[in-house]
């Protein structure tokens, strides 16, 4: 059996029946399409409220997430791979684009920038990290659960996510994120001048 026939396989044991309806719908629903706005709002409260290394640890985290979607988008280019519901496989629950299944943008997005956090200086930035990653298996669970997506596009984001951290955690990476974080920061200085100067945020 190939590894392509046991993702399918693993789908079908995971992908909800037919009769799945109500809260439990629900539930997976919101967990598939939700989870993933964690990334931005935890990204911004953590420059708004941090400072230093967190702020430093918000633009890699964006960066490290924003790269990894680029791979995705060219290994999806490389390589399309039917949803399961564009096959006939189990049951879709979702209304998605036919667009290539493998990886999981969903997933990625979480991972990468839960990763990136979880790695930094900042002790804040490590618990939004921690909930991100942790955030991550658990889309991905529901976006196979109402048939959307392989089990192997659930792992190949997180190889994905967890490639490009790494690589992002090296000084390369860590110097490019130490001066974006000074352009980003020259920026919001300017352009949210006033509300800094009323103390309403940090500046």
């Amino acid at each position: 059996m190939t590894l392509l026939q046991l993702d399918r396989l693993a789908f079908t044991h995971i992908n909800a029946s037919a009769s799945l309806a109500g809260w439990h719908l629900e539930a997976a629903t919101q967990l598939a399409e939700w989870l993933v706005y964690l990334v931005p709002f935890a990204l911004v409260m953590l420059w708004l409220t941090g400072a230093g290394p967190a702020r430093t640890a918000s633009v890699k985290a964006a960066l490290t997430a924003a790269t990894a979607l680029l791979i995705n988008q060219a290994v999806g280019l490389a390589w399309y791979r039917p949803r399961p519901f564009v096959i006939g496989l189990g049951h879709a629950f979702m209304v998605h684009a036919p667009d290539t299944s493998f990886p999981s943008d969903h997933v990625t997005a979480l991972a990468a920038a839960g990763i990136a956090l979880w790695i930094s200086r900042s002790a804040l930035a490590r618990r939004l990290g921690i909930v991100l990653t942790a955030a991550a298996p658990v889309a991905g669970w529901a976006r196979v659960f109402l048939g959307i997506h392989y089990p192997g596009d659930v792992l190949g984001a997180l190889a994905i996510a967890a490639l490009t951290a790494y690589a992002f955690g090296k000084a390369p990476g860590r110097l490019c994120s130490t001066w974006l974080t000074l352009r980003v920061e020259s920026v919001y200085r300017r352009v949210l001048s006033l509300p800094i100067a009323r103390g309403w945020i940090r500046a």
